[in-house]
């Protein structure tokens, strides 16, 4: 446990001593969510209607700018090779930089989210769901994409491959997240949709760990 927590802090130490990658996520959501009153009008109705589906595209886009970086630096400098020498698990560190990744980069999303929704006309029914479903959706979102980040490691134009692996695995998140909040708007029952994205996450939390590290020991291999 003291190494995983170690590989962890250090990634958050390195992410926000640089913190380019942390102000360039929050900046592409805000900025992407609010090109859209100037594409379709400022008519409030509008934007109120399309506000749930916006929010969870930009925040799925957003998050994929920063996946290559989850195992890049430390591929290109030797410290992933270092870290599959140490007792624990490959499996482990995934875990580790998963969640690492997902503090820096999710959790800023999460705090976000109800500004883009202030400046889209979301109605007020739809907050509470909407940090829900964020808080469900973006650890999903960042251990799918470990999947991706490391099938790609040491490949070419890297960042584009592992939007074009990664995107159709986002999409069933995005559709029941959107469906959640728009729910919640409607005055619906969300609790279905809290229970399939939580199946979700329950799902990837094994899966996409064991996956990404057999994807890593064949790219240092």
């Amino acid at each position: 446990m003291t190494a995983w927590w170690q590989i962890f802090t250090r990634d958050l130490r390195i992410s926000l001593r640089q913190g380019s990658d942390l102000s360039m996520v929050v900046m592409f959501f805000i900025i992407t969510a609010a090109l859209f009153p100037f594409g379709i009008g400022p008519e409030p109705a509008v934007l109120a209607r399309i506000a749930p589906g916006v929010v969870s595209v930009c925040a799925m886009l957003a998050v994929l700018l920063s996946l290559d970086r989850i195992f890049l630096n430390d591929y290109e400098d030797g410290s992933l090779d270092l870290m599959t020498m140490t007792a624990l698990p490959l499996e482990a560190v995934v875990l580790a930089k998963v969640a690492a990744h997902w503090v820096l980069t999710g959790l800023p999303l999460i705090l976000a989210a109800p500004v883009i929704g202030l400046m889209l006309n979301l109605p007020d029914a739809g907050y509470l769901t909407l940090i829900g479903v964020m808080a469900l959706v973006t650890p999903t979102l960042s251990l799918i994409g470990a999947i991706g980040a490391s099938l790609t490691l040491g490949a070419r134009r890297a960042g584009v491959l592992v939007s074009i692996l990664v995107l159709p695995l986002y999409i069933p998140a995005l559709i029941f997240a959107t469906a959640a909040i728009d729910a919640a708007i409607m005055d619906l029952p969300v609790q279905p949709y809290f229970l399939i994205l939580g199946a979700m996450l329950t799902a990837a939390l094994p899966l996409a760990p064991w996956a990404s590290a057999a994807a890593l020991r064949q790219a240092l291999h």
